[in-house]
């Protein structure tokens, strides 16, 4: 390109047709600036040049995982993914693998839900009758010391984009799988001190094509844009199941004891606005 236009990258964008049920490459040529986007170019190309464009976007700032592609190869969030740091004069854009497209860069979640809700992604406890009602309308506070939360709380920053279900060989060749990120989601609730869950979920997971299926590429760790070692998880958790045949009773069963709420005062203060003065 001339120097007047070295500021123009091509983005080749792997768009898919639900109504022929194929794929096709679009090309796009974009004027970029220096801390320019992903999604900007993808909102610019939208705004500019083809309004037929669909993908998905909300915050803008990595923390909803809607607008996870694959950027040059690799998932991430096209939110989080600046231009500039690809090097590259070429950005080929694709949906996320290993799940299902529904129009061009939008892909249908319902496989990775389904298997992140079989794994029970809730604190489970013995000591409350109704624990659904508890759970929503608390009455007394899950007690849980700095360091216990150091325990779970890399894995609880995971925002369930699915770059890393994206990315795993397993599940690309086998869909019953349940995936990385469900698999890193038991271990981060086994390791929660106020939850007592451990045994139930482990049974879930104690199948060949669950846990024990993985095969420790390291993909899901490479790719996950909030640096989560979601493989190292999944090891562990294989060791949590190695403790529950040969060491069970080293495995904690009981949780952490939930502690009052303070009392609420006997009357509100109710606090007047300043008058109006325009």
């Amino acid at each position: 390109m001339s120097e007047k236009n070295e500021n123009i990258l091509q983005f080749r964008i792997k768009r898919w047709d639900p109504r022929s049920a194929k794929f096709s490459i679009h090309y796009y040529e974009v004027p970029t600036t220096p801390y320019m986007t992903i999604l900007d170019a993808l909102i610019y190309i939208k705004e500019n040049i083809d309004s037929t464009l669909t993908f998905r976007m909300s915050c803008r700032m990595a923390r909803c995982g809607s607008c996870a592609i694959t950027i040059n190869g690799k998932p991430g969030l096209a939110c989080n993914t600046s231009i500039s740091s690809l090097n590259s004069r070429i950005v080929t854009l694709e949906p996320l693998r290993n799940l299902p497209p529904i129009r061009d860069l939008v892909v249908d979640h319902t496989p990775f839900f389904k298997k992140q809700a079989m794994i029970k992604p809730y604190l489970m406890r013995r000591d409350i009758n109704d624990f659904e009602s508890e759970y929503w309308n608390p009455s007394r506070e899950y007690y849980q010391s700095p360091k216990e939360l150091e325990e779970y709380a890399e894995y609880a920053y995971c925002v369930t984009c699915g770059a890393c279900y994206s990315a795993c060989e397993t599940v690309a060749l086998d869909n019953q799988y349940l995936g990385p990120q469900a698999l890193m989601n038991i271990f981060r609730f086994i390791q929660d001190s106020r939850d007592e869950g451990v045994f139930e979920r482990l049974e879930i997971i104690d199948a060949y094509d669950k846990c024990w299926k993985c095969r420790v590429i390291d993909a899901c760790s490479f790719v996950c844009p909030k640096n989560i070692d979601i493989s190292q998880a999944i090891q562990y958790l294989k060791r949590y199941l190695l403790k529950k045949y040969f060491l069970p009773s080293k495995i904690r069963r009981e949780a952490a004891p939930l502690a009052s709420l303070p009392p609420s005062p006997k009357k509100r203060v109710e606090v007047q606005p300043p008058p109006f003065n325009v």
